[in-house]
């Protein structure tokens, strides 16, 4: 099994001029990735637009980024929906093809209680032997995922951490002290990265990290040598372009940012849309300050 790593992608999708999944991107695109610090990768997660993906788009998404990288990152399937039934018969899916875990979202729409995301998250886990990880979103799902939920499921035995992207850092510091050490939490947004590691998280599931990559893997270093003034000026000197890649709805920044990059990543599909001339102009103006790590060629190019 692959090691899950502290700098985790939350990678997009690549799409063709005709909308269509361009295959042979993701696995380039999941290549650079790697080459520029990730230890793993989220495939269709919420930054892979996964509510405008087929279940057949999602596998063989699974099975060519895989393949892409081997065992030198992880694949980790954000398979989970709202639907506990059907969560459960995808990530078996994904497990088949050889993912190394699972992303449990917290279900959207239907907000669920505290005792329902409890049951929903440990039936998913049990139905497979993979490593999973629980992904509380409350600004997406209208539902938080309390301290105590979490530390419940930590207990189950392939319940292995969480990613947190509440915004609470109360609440995510006490799972940190209420969970066992060998429990990870991984920030679930770039500019907490630094606070939240420095509190005992594990790491971050990161979306800058197609940019700026071995940067944000050079201050989590510091972090864990203790050089915590390093940190705090890298991650001060990182704000501006955490920030710019929310200015409009996540993916849309970073998919417009990787292609000016150079990666043929296509458009969101509908309902997302790229960004207009001023959003551009607007992200153009901060990402151009920084040092892109994203590497444009690649091996397996061709």
């Amino acid at each position: 099994m692959v090691e899950i790593g502290r700098l985790i992608t939350a990678m997009i999708t690549p799409f063709d001029e005709q909308g269509e999944v361009n295959y042979q991107e993701a696995r380039r695109l999941a290549v650079a990735l790697v080459d520029s610090g990730s230890d793993g990768l989220v495939v269709t997660g919420t930054t892979g637009e996964t509510p405008t993906l087929s279940q057949d788009e999602k596998l063989r998404l699974y099975q060519e980024t895989k393949s892409a990288v081997g065992d030198r990152a992880a694949i980790i399937a954000g398979s989970t929906t709202y639907n506990t039934a059907q969560s459960v018969e995808a990530s078996r899916d994904a497990e088949r093809l050889g993912v190394d875990a699972i992303l449990m979202t917290v279900p959207s729409y239907n907000k669920p209680p505290q005792e329902g995301l409890y049951q929903h998250f440990k039936t998913i886990a049990e139905s497979v032997s993979l490593p999973c990880i629980l992904y509380n979103v409350p600004s997406r799902t209208a539902t938080n995922m309390t301290v105590d939920t979490t530390v419940r499921l930590s207990h189950v035995d392939n319940i292995v951490g969480v990613k947190e992207a509440s915004s609470d850092l109360v609440q995510i510091t006490k799972i940190i002290r209420d969970t066992d050490d060998d429990f990870r939490v991984w920030s679930g947004n770039d500019d907490e990265t630094f606070p939240i590691m420095c509190a005992g998280g594990y790491g971050v599931v990161s979306v800058l990290s197609h940019l700026v990559g071995n940067q944000i893997k050079a201050m989590m270093g510091m972090i864990l040598e203790g050089d915590i003034e390093s940190a705090a000026s890298e991650h001060r000197r990182l704000l501006d372009i955490f920030k710019i890649m929310f200015l409009v709805s996540n993916p849309i920044p970073v998919k417009y940012s990787v292609g000016m990059a150079g990666f043929d990543v296509g458009r969101p599909r509908l309902p997302l849309v790229p960004p207009d001339e001023a959003t551009a102009a607007q992200i153009d103006a901060v990402v151009s300050r920084y040092n892109i790590d994203l590497p444009v060629a690649v091996a397996g190019d061709d």
